[in-house]
């Protein structure tokens, strides 16, 4: 990554720290070279099972004229998140799915930051792009489905939910992203709803 683009990368994504010069100087001369960054302001962080997450990144680096936003891999908690624009009142329904968004944290390397058990699939870029949701969630049913059919699974009853779970999900966890999900894929439902009572996504 070039000087410029890597400083203009670094500023970006630093502002989502509460102490951006902190956050910087972690990147570059700290100890463990990650910082903790708030979901909700800039982006909403879209959590998914490690095997489900690596076919989505494939699949949305090999679609033409699409820039893919930023996507970070945790190996040891064995999950995948993608950055995407704050929706508060939307709720991502599937088996291991989990949406930080307002209220929430997540711990990212610098932008650089391409080896290792945290690492950036995707780096950030500088330049504000995120991941479209409408593509996301296109692209997560779809590689539910291969994965499910791989597996040998049987496509589950859908699930509904029209509201968010009590609560903020949220907080500090390990140095990694917040929040549990497991390696397994129990089907291809995997979708976005809008949580205001009465209003339907089309």
């Amino acid at each position: 990554m070039a000087l410029m683009e890597w400083t203009k990368s670094m500023e970006w994504l630093a502002a989502a720290s509460e102490d951006p010069g902190a956050c910087k100087e972690e990147w570059q001369n700290g100890i463990t070279g990650v910082a903790l960054l708030a979901a909700g302001r800039f982006w909403d962080v879209l959590i998914v099972p490690e095997q489900l997450g690596l076919r989505v990144a494939d699949l949305l680096d090999e679609l033409p004229l699409l820039e893919p936003g930023p996507c970070l891999l945790d190996a040891r908690r064995r999950h995948v998140g993608f950055l995407l624009p704050p929706e508060p009142q939307t709720v991502w329904i599937g088996t291991g799915v989990r949406l930080l968004g307002a209220g929430t944290w997540i711990t990212a390397p610098a932008p650089h930051c391409r080896w290792g058990a945290l690492r950036w699939l995707v780096p950030p870029d500088g330049s504000g792009t995120l991941t479209m949701p409408e593509v996301l969630e296109v692209a997560l049913q779809r590689c539910a489905s291969e994965l499910s059919r791989l597996q040998g699974h049987p496509a589950p009853a859908a699930h509904s939910r029209t509201a968010p779970d009590d609560g903020q999900v949220g907080g500090h966890v390990g140095g990694q992203f917040d929040g549990h999900v497991g390696g397994q894929v129990d089907g291809p439902q995997v979708v976005r709803q809008c949580a205001v009572p009465g209003y339907g996504r089309p």
